[in-house]
């Protein structure tokens, strides 16, 4: 599993450094203050164990720096600039702790004039399965996406391409053990459903008949996704899920099944990361997980006088500090108090 991350002057980190729980790891922080930049990074490592791709062209890739010129990807400063990130990682045979880093400068061109150091040869030889799910559905698009990917020069983060090649991996041989039966049934529940595919397009199967993706809500595009990824094997122990701020277009009453899936994925062993600004998200995974759960908050801040983005990192709801989303939410309650009073008191 992927044990922490470090940054120095690397895209919105000065410097910066994250210890993971080997469980569910959530994000949290105003905008700006590079919760999807830590996700990205990490799942660039992870892909490439499996790929064989360079980390300095995957990390081009997924973050799609103006021309791919890596060294944009230094944090901005008037004079030249030195940065790295580093991900250190824990086998589990030989059990050990190996890392590997991205160098660069602001001057950095070419990924192949990055320098990638480490224990880079033992990092590909124990691949990790990983998938990224980011923010923008795919799965309605996924018709001829590929293709056009691998063809044409079109301006799309390459996590994009990669959920779609997740998405359309084969089925695995033989029944579903229970765990993986169980998170099926509750999704297929949910959405009311199975997803099939025919000719790279998704369809979801019920009683009314073959639905195209592009007439589901994507919220339940959402659910189907998350069914295929476990359906194809993509999800199973050891594997690594990042998803970005899993709610967006979400109904709030099935944050509570993604939150459910996501815990039993969890016990199943499965590495999760995500980020979030619902105050729902939170709220469900305090109220469902117990003692046995590993799960850590970081919540990602800009220091006052430094200006700089730090991080606080902590395995209780309650302990987050900061807690932008708690604060606005009690901002709002005392707003409608304030207003339902009609200004007594003051």
């Amino acid at each position: 599993m992927l044990k922490k991350i470090k940054f120095e002057k690397f895209t919105a980190f000065e410097k910066l450094e994250v210890e993971f729980s080997e469980g569910i790891n959530i994000f949290v922080g105003e905008n700006g203050t590079g919760k999807t930049h830590i996700l990205k990074a990490a799942y660039a490592a992870c892909d490439v164990s499996k790929s064989q791709k360079n980390l300095a062209e995957k990390i081009t890739k997924v973050f799609l720096p103006s021309g791919e010129q890596i060294g944009r990807l230094a944090k901005r400063a008037s004079v030249s600039t030195l940065g790295y990130v580093e991900i250190h990682r824990e086998l589990a045979d030989p059990k050990k702790v190996i890392n590997i880093r991205l160098s660069l400068s602001n001057h950095t061109k070419l990924p192949e004039k990055a320098s990638v150091s480490g224990a880079y040869k033992q990092w590909q030889e124990k691949p990790l399965e990983s998938v990224y799910i980011p923010v923008k559905d795919m799965m309605a698009n996924a018709p001829g996406f590929r293709s056009l990917y691998s063809l044409r020069n079109i301006h799309f983060e390459e996590v994009y391409a990669d959920i779609i090649d997740r998405a359309f991996l084969g089925t695995l041989k033989g029944q579903a053990d229970q765990s993986r039966k169980k998170l099926l049934e509750i999704l297929q529940g949910a959405m009311d459903g199975k997803v099939i595919n025919k000719n790279e397009e998704f369809f979801l199967k019920n009683k009314q008949g073959e639905l195209e993706f592009t007439l589901l809500a994507e919220g339940i595009r959402k659910l189907a996704l998350l069914w295929v990824l476990i359906q194809n094997g993509t999800l199973l122990k050891g594997s690594v899920l990042f998803w970005d701020e899993p709610e967006t277009n979400l109904n709030p009453k099935l944050m509570r099944t993604v939150v459910e899936i996501l815990i039993e994925l969890q016990r199943m062993g499965v590495q999760i990361f995500l980020t979030t600004h619902d105050y729902i998200i939170l709220k469900e995974f305090d109220l469902q997980t117990n003692a046995d759960d590993k799960l850590r908050f970081h919540s990602l801040f800009r220091n006052k006088d430094s200006d700089e983005v730090e991080v606080a990192s902590t395995d209780n709801y309650l302990n987050i500090s900061p807690n932008t989303i708690d604060d606005t939410f009690g901002s709002f309650v005392d707003r409608e108090i304030e207003k339902s009073m009609g200004g007594l008191g003051k």
